[in-house]
């Protein structure tokens, strides 16, 4: 990255983006306009299946696959491989998000015959070994966070969410407490908790945040109530910051009847350092790939794995290993089957392998770490940019808002898009929606100092152009990814989910 005279980096980034994605590189055209449906790379003998095999189902229309040959079809996927940012290319300063590096070690360990060719439906003498790494797994779960059971079966942290707020209504349904049709949810919360509560016949209702970004318990006492079924409340919080009266909010919602279901999406701040059960937490989900450096996005697979305290352990769901035995039908009172199988099991492996590696003090410092480089990106683009909740240290991320690009017709959308020409991915835009525009960073314990330093010199580059009245190039940008800018809202209401083979158009006369 080359520097101008006022020190501020220009040109594309170093995190391999904007080189990858520039102008350069050619619009890569889909695999049916590569192929075509007279040809294929592979020689395949013709199949004569009787009319009464489908059943009636069988196709009316030409399948109209394209044929590839197997360079046309490596060499495709290489270049779309090319244009797309990845952690292993560069930042992600996500907020929210944890995206950090995933350990090799971790894939190579995934990747064992043993649990990487298992089958769901195998007799369970011949996964011993899985069995014995999922018991393993949920030991150091429920140590890290003094609970008394935990749950693998859930796919990611909202199917965490559903499965806590399932195994509450279970417990309350058999204390005879059905009545309570009412959780309390932050305004900072994610959005998926309202969802959750909602998605199961509650009804929400909001707790305001303080302006120091914080829940105050005198609003939680007064919103409970004996039709409160629980809190969800996320610790540390969306705005980055650890709830300061965790503790009295907990035994408040405790003494009203209800429980405490805590989102714990940003347990990597605190892993090793706080256990929440110490806090007086109930149910907690923990996103596998936030925490523990299991592969994040792309629809997964992932794990959302949920710690029970003593008083919700015996609703948890089955299938659990129990002493090394896989427990398929549970006496007692549990919530029962939430999902087919099991779980992730090669996310459980990865999951595993980056606890095992680290340590318990490994694990703390890391958390420590991820501490340590958010407030240092706090602290540099502090300088410049807007700080909604000043006074106070951060845990894993730096919130911003944009009262500081006002007056400059750059918009916090626009800011995001100028990073991708910068070679950055941009951060989290918008939320939490406490902050007006906001600007979510999590930098992550994974990346360097030097990594830190070309960021932060870069948000500060930008900043000055914008203060400095160069708005066109925020709101053209970006100019160098290989779409160049994209209305993201029509394209979420009004998807193109199906390919349409163009139209022959007629040929002119000779």
């Amino acid at each position: 990255m080359s520097m101008n005279t006022q020190g501020r980096p220009t040109g594309t980034g170093t995190t391999g983006f904007a080189a990858a994605g520039s102008s350069l590189l050619p619009s890569e055209p889909l695999l049916f306009e590569i192929g075509d449906t007279e040809h294929s790379g592979v020689d395949l003998p013709d199949v004569e299946i009787g009319g009464d095999y489908l059943a009636g189902c069988e196709r009316q229309s030409p399948i109209d696959l394209a044929g590839l040959t197997e360079p046309e079809a490596l060499r495709h996927y290489v270049r779309l491989s090319r244009l797309n940012y990845s952690i292993d290319s560069g930042m992600y300063p996500l907020g929210s998000c944890t995206m950090k590096h995933n350990p090799r070690l971790n894939e190579k360990t995934a990747r064992l015959p043993g649990f990487a060719d298992i089958h769901p439906l195998a007799p369970v003498s011949t996964v011993q070994g899985a069995l014995a790494l999922m018991d393993e797994l949920a030991h150091w779960l429920m140590t890290l966070t003094n609970t008394a059971a935990v749950a693998l079966t859930p796919k990611a942290g909202a199917h965490g969410e559903m499965c806590g707020m399932m195994a509450i209504r279970a417990a309350q349904d058999a204390a005879g407490e059905g009545h309570r049709k009412v959780v309390l949810v932050p305004e900072s919360a994610h959005g998926t908790n309202p969802a959750t509560a909602a998605a199961l016949g509650y009804a929400v209702r909001s707790i305001p945040a303080r302006d120091d970004g914080t829940v105050d318990v005198e609003a939680v006492k007064a919103a409970l109530g004996p039709d409160v079924a629980a809190i969800m409340l996320t610790n540390p919080n969306t705005c980055g910051l650890f709830e300061p009266e965790v503790i009295e909010i907990a035994a408040a919602v405790h003494a009203a009847g209800a429980f405490f279901y805590c989102d714990g999406a940003n347990f990597n701040a605190i892993m090793g350092v706080v256990r929440p059960g110490d806090l007086g937490i109930d149910a907690m989900h923990i996103n596998l790939h936030k925490t523990f450096s299991t592969p994040h996005g792309g629809g997964g697979p992932g794990a959302g794995p949920v710690v029970l305290s003593a008083a919700l352990a015996p609703f948890a769901p089955v299938p659990f290993v129990r002493k090394g035995e896989l427990v398929e039908h549970a006496e007692g009172t549990h919530l029962g089957r939430i999902t087919a199988f099991h779980g992730q099991m090669g996310m459980y492996v990865r999951a595993l392998t980056y606890m095992m590696s680290h340590g318990g003090d490994g694990l703390a410092q890391a958390a420590k770490d991820a501490v340590l480089n958010a407030n240092y990106v706090r602290a540099r683009l502090g300088q410049v940019f807007s700080v909604p909740f000043p006074g106070q240290p951060v845990m894993h991320e730096a919130l911003f808002d944009d009262s500081f690009l006002a007056g400059t017709g750059v918009s916090t959308l626009d800011f995001a898009k100028a990073m991708i020409d910068e070679g950055f991915h941009p951060m989290t835009m918008y939320f939490p929606l406490v902050v007006h525009g906001a600007m979510l960073i999590e930098p992550t314990e994974s990346e360097s100092k030097q990594t830190l330093d070309t960021f932060c010199d870069t948000m500060l580059g930008l900043a000055h152009d914008a203060k400095a009245g160069n708005a066109a190039r925020f709101t053209a940008a970006p100019t160098r990814a290989p779409r160049r800018r994209l209305d993201e809202t029509r394209a979420a209401r009004s998807p193109v989910l199906k390919w349409e083979r163009p139209a022959e158009l007629p040929q002119a006369a000779e």
